[in-house]
């Protein structure tokens, strides 16, 4: 996927979403607007003057990415709204006081702009200093760490804990319940993570560059566990009854199809669906990272997302450690 923030939406939304880099990036370039409606405003002429190209110019970029600049801030000015500006600042702005309607850009649309305008070297300079900015806000809020910055979510701990209590019933099934050799485990694990996310472990860590003695799961995000051990308690679950009803371990063609009973079954496609879209969107985004086989389901990151991962409530593993409440959550598990 190209990272070219002049043909790709997604990178350019993935930046706009990030209130984080947005805050840093308005701090470095202080552009001077006009205070209305409870922030920061700029006329088409002033826009005009900030990116150095002509009305015409931001005419022609409005006409043809008039939605995205709308969904980042962009707007026409009409009726009391419209009245309320001329009023207050026509006279500052330059604008026409007969005009029917006014169309203002707050930082975010600016910034926008800036992203797709190939005409302006200016706009060029914009782009190069945001993405450092943006690269530079990830690093400091993730601790340096974007590998395991799916950990900083405070689902993760609850639901990485999960996890292991049915990874245990899932190898115990195939333990007790499937006529093979000790590479069952490792096999029928892949068999689930391609089910997920079109990749085996070998595949993955490739993607994320894990090249140590890292836990693979320890990098996933906690909807991506929550539905490996959904999946891996519903197979363990029918492995037992297979077993039963056969009245010997199963062979490796007849767990196949409980395998591929599991992967079919509808109840579930929604949340595979989820996972990938999460999984790919927020990989590309906080990990560079791109995995190709589920490419399709790549989507800009919410801003939901950058305050789960980088914002107050998101913490290293190590702290949420020492957290009494989050120890509290694990003593209610274990007992459960």
């Amino acid at each position: 996927m190209s990272k070219d923030l002049t043909t790709s939406s997604i990178h350019r939304q993935n930046i706009l979403n990030n209130p984080y880099a947005l805050e840093k990036i308005s701090e470095h370039f202080a552009f001077k607007g006009t205070e209305f409606e409870d922030e920061q405003v700029y006329t088409k002429a002033e826009v005009a003057h900030l990116l150095g190209i002509d009305a015409r110019t931001i005419e022609r970029y409005i006409r043809n990415h008039k939605d995205e600049l709308g969904n980042n801030g962009y707007r026409v000015l009409k009726g009391k709204s419209l009245k309320i500006f001329k009023l207050q600042y026509v006279s500052d702005t330059g604008v026409g006081d007969k005009m029917p309607s006014i169309g203002v850009f707050n930082f975010r649309a600016i910034l926008n702009l800036a992203m797709v305008l190939t005409e302006s070297e200016r706009a060029r300079e914009i782009r190069s200093r945001t993405l450092d900015i943006v690269l530079d806000v990830i690093a400091k809020k993730s601790g340096g760490h974007t590998r395991f910055i799916n950990q900083r979510d405070q689902e993760y701990l609850p639901s990485s804990y999960l996890e292991y209590s049915y990874r245990k019933l899932f190898t115990d099934a195939l333990r007790d319940c499937v006529d093979m050799g000790g590479g069952k485990y490792r096999y029928f694990t892949n068999k689930i993570y391609q089910a997920i996310f079109k990749e085996d472990a070998g595949e993955y860590r490739r993607i994320l560059n894990i090249t140590d003695r890292s836990r693979t799961r320890d990098t996933m995000y906690s909807e991506v566990l929550e539905l490996i051990s959904s999946f891996e308690n519903g197979i363990a679950d029918q492995l037992h009854k297979r077993k039963a009803e056969l009245g010997r371990k199963l062979t490796e063609a007849e767990t196949e199809v409980v395998f591929k009973e599991s992967e079919s079954n509808p109840f579930i496609q929604t949340y595979v669906e989820t996972a990938r879209v999460k999984m790919a969107s927020r990989d590309l985004c906080f990990r560079d990272a791109l995995h190709e086989k589920i490419e399709g389901y790549i989507q800009s990151v919410p801003t939901a997302d950058f305050k789960k991962f980088l914002g107050k409530t998101s913490k290293s593993l190590s702290e949420r450690l020492e957290d009494e409440e989050t120890l509290a959550v694990f003593q209610r598990l274990k007992d459960r």
